[in-house]
């Protein structure tokens, strides 16, 4: 089946929802627009993506016991092919009928799945193991039997994955889990009992977290409230691409002692990006690792930010590199310059830009990690059809990393879209700790000594009235990036300035809804902007409220 399915125009392969939604987007989002692809969590399934009234609507097409596929309380058809003729006639539970197909760009192959790429190996080693074939005998048996063959190692694929523990204890696997690199996202899967239940064990923070995976009748997987997944590897293929409930996306296997036989999708291992313990524990970096590029990044008070390589053991990594200008008249930029790497020293969550460590040179240089596409807002003007569930993604993460701050007692105190910057389309970052505070356990916010050169329209009456900076007045100002976000980058308060911005406020006004923002998002912009600060909520409360609007429109 997987030979006739390749050879549609309109299937392409293992790409995810979002993949598939940006297909559709680039082809016009007519009705009854769609495209065929692999999918991701049922085993020999395929996922119908339709276009219809702007929006995009996924339907699984499972493979039936009897070889037959049907949309879930559907009719069954022999073939994907099959369901989508009678879908173009009955729309029969679709949200249209099927219209027009979304074939795939010129000269492109359909995307192969992790799994398919080791597949037919298996299969033949497996053949010939258990019925001790050879020959012509081997390849009919792997035609005769290859649907009932292929559900079988699948399902036990995992046994040969590296981050699989077998039956470890609980302390064990911490215990593997703290050892070597501490990456946030470092993970690893044992096996809790014989019935199919296991664990995800993921490290973050410092701390490990167990996640149960249990079987349900039907033999699907998932951890509690998840998604649920034919097989352990799709699982962890998924939770690789995006969290989804977890605390951190999985990004470094924890291999087993003694593991080999890995599967290609963990060939390349997943590591933080700047991941190398021993170098990074010094936090100075020497010059002769450290290569500048021609362009600016940026540019401020302080002097510039360049791109540059840092050449580390392992390997070669980008980063961006703050470098102050030569000026002996204005020791205050260097202090304040050094006061910022001290705060971002401290920080450790995947949301935030981390410090890869200071270098002493030619002049004062703060090397950070590189986000390559830049600010929040810029990256939205120059995108306009970014996706509502897209910008509530960004949005949400932001919200995580600041969180984490006001867990750890620390006030940004220039939150804004300007200082988010993206590493990709799906991954935000917050930046530019320059005004930041760390907080003493005693209090919970700070008192500025008076007005400085402030960012007024992010800014809490609070702060501006009686220069008081909390995580609650950071939460004022998430509001305003929310805004930002959701306005595809427009300057907030456009045309007024400070003065009257902060009249409007204290007689009770508040800005409008952007264009096409959904209620939900308004309905959080205003309450991240209540005027009392202890009726405020603080990101204990804004971020879940943000993680369920986002887990409700990617359903």
């Amino acid at each position: 089946m997987a030979d006739v399915v390749n050879t549609l125009p309109f299937f392409y392969g293992s790409i995810t929802r979002e993949e598939a939604e940006e297909y559709l987007r680039q082809a016009g989002l007519g009705n009854g627009l769609y495209l065929l692809r692999q999918s991701r969590n049922f085993l020999g399934g395929f996922a119908l993506s339709v276009a219809y009234a702007g929006r995009c609507y996924h339907y699984t097409i499972e493979r039936e016991p009897r070889e037959t596929y049907a949309i879930a309380g559907g009719k069954s058809h022999r073939s994907p092919q099959d369901v989508i003729d009678y879908h173009s006639h009955e729309s029969d539970g679709l949200v249209c009928l099927l219209k027009k197909p979304c074939n795939r760009p010129k000269n492109m192959q359909p995307k192969v799945g992790a799994f398919d790429d080791l597949k037919e190996k298996l299969i033949r080693e497996f053949v010939k193991q258990t019925w001790n074939l050879q020959g012509a005998a081997l390849e009919q048996a792997i035609i005769s039997q290859r649907p009932q063959i292929e559900k079988v190692i699948a399902t036990k694929a995992h046994e040969r994955m590296p981050w699989f523990h077998e039956k470890i204890t609980r302390e064990e696997s911490e215990s593997r889990l703290q050892n070597g690199s501490r990456a946030n996202g470092k993970f690893l899967i044992r096996q809790r009992d014989m019935n199919g239940s296991f664990a995800l064990c993921l490290l973050h923070d410092g701390h490990v977290m167990h996640y149960r995976i249990d079987k349900d009748h039907a033999s699907k997987l998932s951890i509690p409230d998840g998604k649920k997944f034919d097989t352990i590897w799709q699982l962890v293929e998924h939770y690789s691409y995006k969290p989804d409930g977890l605390l951190h996306v999985l990004t470094d296997p924890c291999s087993r002692p003694g593991g080999d036989n890995a599967l290609p999708m963990d060939s390349a291992t997943f590591e933080s990006p700047y991941a190398d313990p021993e170098e990074l524990r010094s936090f100075t970096v020497d010059r002769s690792q450290l290569l500048l590029e021609d362009g600016e990044l940026g540019s401020g008070n302080f002097g510039t930010v360049m791109k540059g390589i840092y050449k580390m053991r392992k390997t070669d990594k980008p980063v961006a590199v703050k470098i102050l200008k030569n000026d002996d008249t204005n020791p205050a930029v260097r202090e304040e310059m050094l006061r910022e790497a001290n705060v971002m020293q401290q920080l450790d969550n995947p949301y935030i830009v981390r410090m890869i460590g200071i270098c002493e040179a030619e002049n004062l240089m703060l090397v950070m990690e590189l986000a390559e596409l830049g600010p929040l807002h810029k990256f939205l003007q120059k995108n306009k059809s970014t996706t509502l569930k897209n910008i509530t993604e960004l949005v949400h993460q932001v919200s995580m990393g600041m969180k984490y701050l006001e867990e750890h007692n620390f006030v940004h105190r220039d939150l804004a879209a300007r200082n988010v910057l993206l590493v990709t389309q799906h991954y935000a970052k917050i930046s530019d700790f320059g005004l930041s505070k760390a907080v003493g356990e005693d209090q919970n916010y700070y008192l500025a000594k008076g007005h400085g050169k402030w960012p007024v329209k992010w800014y809490a009456p609070e702060c501006i009235n009686f220069f008081k900076f909390s995580s609650k007045s950071d939460v004022w100002s998430f509001g305003v990036l929310m805004w930002e976000a959701f306005s595809l980058g427009q300057k907030p308060y456009k045309g007024m300035r400070g003065n009257d911005v902060m009249q409007m406020i204290e007689s009770g006004g508040r800005m409008e809804a952007p264009a096409n923002c959904p209620p939900e998002m308004y309905d959080l912009m205003r309450t991240c902007w209540t005027y009392k600060v202890e009726e405020r909520p603080t990101f204990a409360v804004v971020e879940p409220r943000l993680r369920e609007y986002y887990y409700d429109i990617s359903q």
